[in-house]
């Protein structure tokens, strides 16, 4: 669906970025976050998405009204990946391909470049993807990116001084990586572990191999060992996945977006050691099997989901192929009732994040080879939910 573009307040433009670079200047024939293929087993969805975008409960019991687009924070970017929040409220931006690594300050919305991460290898998925700031940023200054390498996916730290990335430091390497399905999401838990979302890379037997690093949702301590209690004393949390790109936490209870191939993308509930049936099942029906079933399931054209927030008592889901962002209800250990808005508005979503002032930010992904650009994509747009 060709979009309209919304007509929302414009503030701190960035200037002076070129044009769009395409993944690697690599073509790409299978698009493999939206045109899936074959898939081994499906079956119905365990809460299946609605399609009008009607109010829904939050937590709190209060109804929920539509979000809105209030401001856009930045245009001019190209295939923003990575968003996280300084305490102060600024952002840091990754771009998948550029390899750049930006801050965003201040009300007026300056847009700084922090440095380029040389070490990035762009083609297809892969690039520079996730950052998380250190929970403890304010005293340690650390900055932690999911950097796609010409041998590896891997884990690196820094630090930023004088406005510039310091020296990268790799705290967990040897994650396989390839053109697609290369997962990329950092998230802190508030245990303050860092939980790291890895793809299969199309070999879809790694997900079933709890030794290998692909296909997992990982859980690391700062410096990059196997968090203390992991389930099989490795860094590997949960298993089963085939490319996770989205997660959340709601209290404790961690969340996660699924790439799902030929018949459902998915939202699941992690839970320490379970197996969460990629390649054996696509969607709901391997509970009985040792299996366990996402929370809510998707069309694959509907969402191809990449980005999850938690904000307002929802939780939020931006949709790549979809062209949608989804608010999902949540009651306790159970999401349901997703409704989606912004359908075909604004183009290919990737990455949503609650700021700390309770707003979303929201970036599009039209610049990354799969999209229609308009002018002034990619861009950043604030949404009050």
């Amino acid at each position: 669906m060709r979009r309209a573009l919304a007509a929302v307040a414009t503030a701190g433009l960035l200037t002076g970025l070129g044009t769009a670079c395409s993944p690697g200047g690599t073509e790409v024939t299978y698009d493999a976050e939206d045109a899936p293929t074959a898939s081994p087993t499906a079956s119905a969805p365990a809460s299946s998405a609605t399609e009008e975008p009607t109010a829904a409960p939050s937590e709190s019991g209060g109804k929920a009204g539509p979000p809105r687009v209030v401001e856009t924070i930045a245009t001019g970017l190209q295939a923003p990946w990575g968003l996280d929040f300084f305490a102060d409220g600024d952002a840091i931006v990754t771009e998948r391909d550029t390899r750049r690594v930006l801050r965003i300050s201040g009300p007026d919305h300056r847009v700084t470049e922090l440095g380029v991460v040389e070490e990035a290898a762009p083609v297809g998925e892969a690039g520079l993807l996730g950052v998380a700031l250190s929970p403890t940023h304010e005293e340690d200054g650390l900055v932690y990116l999911y950097v796609s390498t010409a041998e590896d996916n891997r884990v690196v730290r820094t630090t930023i001084e004088d406005d510039r990335l310091g020296e990268l430091e790799p705290i967990l390497t040897g994650i396989p990586n390839a053109q697609f399905h290369d997962g990329g999401r950092l998230e802190f838990g508030p245990d303050g572990m860092l939980y790291v979302s890895t793809g299969e890379i199309g070999e879809r037997e790694r997900a079933q191999d709890r030794d290998d690093l692909g296909g997992k949702i990982l859980r690391i301590t700062p410096d990059g060992d196997p968090a203390p209690g992991n389930p099989f004393g490795t860094p590997v949390w949960s298993w089963g996945h085939r490319n996770v790109q989205g997660l959340a936490f709601v209290g404790e209870r961690l969340f996660a977006s699924e790439f799902g191939d030929s018949t459902f993308d998915e939202l699941n509930l992690i839970e320490a050691g379970e197996n969460y049936g990629w390649p054996e099942v696509e969607g709901t029906g391997g509970s009985g099997s040792g299996y366990v079933d996402p929370q809510v399931t998707w069309d694959t054209d509907e969402a191809s989901p990449s980005g999850l927030a938690y904000a307002d008592g929802h939780l939020w889901l931006a949709a790549l192929r979809g062209e949608r962002l989804w608010r999902i209800d949540v009651q306790g250990r159970r999401a349901s009732g997703a409704t989606p808005f912004f359908v075909g508005e604004h183009g290919r979503m990737r990455t949503v994040a609650a700021a700390p002032d309770g707003s979303l930010w929201l970036t599009t992904s039209n610049r990354d080879g799969r999209g229609q650009p308009a002018e002034g994509d990619d861009r950043i747009l604030r949404i009050t939910p």
